[in-house]
C-alpha cells in the first residue's frame, strides 16, 4: 500500500463534464474532505486494487504436483481462528 500521508509535488489534471464533478464534489462532502484529497484517495485506492487483481502467479510446471498435493491437504489448525469463529459477528453485537 502506498504511503498517502507525504506530501504531495506532482500535479495531475483531468477533464470532467459538470455532472462528474459534481458527483464528485458531493461524494468528497460525504466523506468530510476536499475533492482534491478525496479523488487522489479514491484514485489510488482503484489503482492498488486494479494491480493487485491482475496478478499472476506462475507455478513451473517442475513445481505444479507438489503444489497440489500441497493444495490437496487438510486445512492446519489454527487455534486464532477458531477461537474468531466462536465471536458473534461485529454487526451483530
Amino acid at each position: 500500500m502506498i504511503d498517502t500521508s507525504a506530501s504531495s509535488s506532482s500535479v495531475l489534471s483531468v477533464r470532467l463534464s459538470d455532472q462528474e464533478r459534481l458527483l464528485l464534489e458531493a461524494a468528497s462532502a460525504q466523506a468530510r474532505t476536499n475533492l482534491s484529497d478525496f479523488v487522489r484517495r479514491k484514485a489510488l485506492e482503484a489503482a492498488e486494487t486494479d494491480i493487485l487483481e491482475r496478478r499472476i502467479i506462475a507455478i513451473p510446471a517442475k513445481d505444479w504436483e507438489r503444489f497440489e498435493a500441497w493444495a490437496a491437504e487438510p486445512a492446519r489448525e489454527n487455534a486464532g481462528l477458531k477461537e474468531l469463529s466462536k465471536r458473534p459477528p461485529t454487526w451483530r453485537k
